[in-house]
């Protein structure tokens, strides 16, 4: 009976935290605006940065939640296919794209030191998410 009541109990203090984590999402230009808050406490951007910074944020944030929307409704459809090799080429190569105009627009707005330390930051934040994705089916494992 004890073992029952504990059961019981962790099932549905787990159930209440697995409906907190769902919570509101944040708009684009909220995400912008802490995103670029962020930046000018580690980076000590100026005024003209931050809005610069702002801006590059804001289109990023709204570019993320068109695309995430986007992928919802795929994978709510009956059809759920893989890409093909060449829509897999094609997704990758626009991102890396992207990845790479953002790297010379922020060359652009920061100085030498913070450019530096913005991409110091951003090494940082992919290590960040390789570590949390952990190994995938695949990959050699080490």
């Amino acid at each position: 009976m004890k073992k029952l009541v504990l059961i019981l109990t962790a099932l549905i203090s787990l159930n209440g935290f697995a409906q907190r984590r769902g919570g509101e999402k944040l708009s684009p230009e909220q995400m912008a605006t802490l995103s670029t808050k962020k930046m000018t406490l580690a980076l000590d951007l100026n005024e003209s940065q931050q809005a610069k910074v702002y801006e590059l944020n804001l289109e990023n944030a709204s570019k993320r939640l068109s695309k995430q929307t986007e992928l919802k409704a795929l994978r709510a459809s009956d059809d759920r296919k893989k890409p093909t090799k060449d829509e897999q080429f094609a997704m990758q190569s626009a991102m890396l794209d992207h990845q790479i105009a953002q790297k010379a627009k922020m060359e652009a707005i920061l100085n030498k030191d913070q450019f530096t330390k913005w991409e110091k930051m951003q090494q940082q934040q992919k290590r960040k998410m390789i570590k949390k994705e952990g190994p995938r089916k695949g990959r050699n494992q080490r």
